[in-house]
């Protein structure tokens, strides 16, 4: 009788080395920067706009009012992802 342990099974090393993972890795690396730079501007202007009122009109200050907590979130998400994404992957800006 033949058991499960008995079948030599050879050693399977996966080969991860697609070309075209290069290419997917400076794209996100740009997304994710891009991403990330769009959103700390966005966080900028409510917070000044908050801070001196002087400086933007009404419905600016009405828009920060209303949506700094969640641009700090999603510019606090988008910090993790990017954290995340540097020690895993690191990023690849192709140059």
């Amino acid at each position: 009788m033949l058991l499960p342990f008995d079948v030599d099974v050879p050693p399977i090393n996966p080969d991860f080395s697609a070309p075209f993972f290069g290419g997917l890795q400076v794209i996100a690396s740009y997304v994710l920067a891009g991403a990330m730079l769009a959103v700390f501007i966005m966080l900028v202007i409510a917070g000044a706009a908050l801070a001196f009122p002087n400086l933007a009109t009404h419905k600016v200050q009405s828009w920060a009012g209303d949506n700094i907590s969640r641009v700090f979130l999603a510019a606090a998400c988008l910090g993790a992802i990017n954290g995340l994404f540097g020690w895993f992957v690191n990023f690849d800006f192709g140059f």
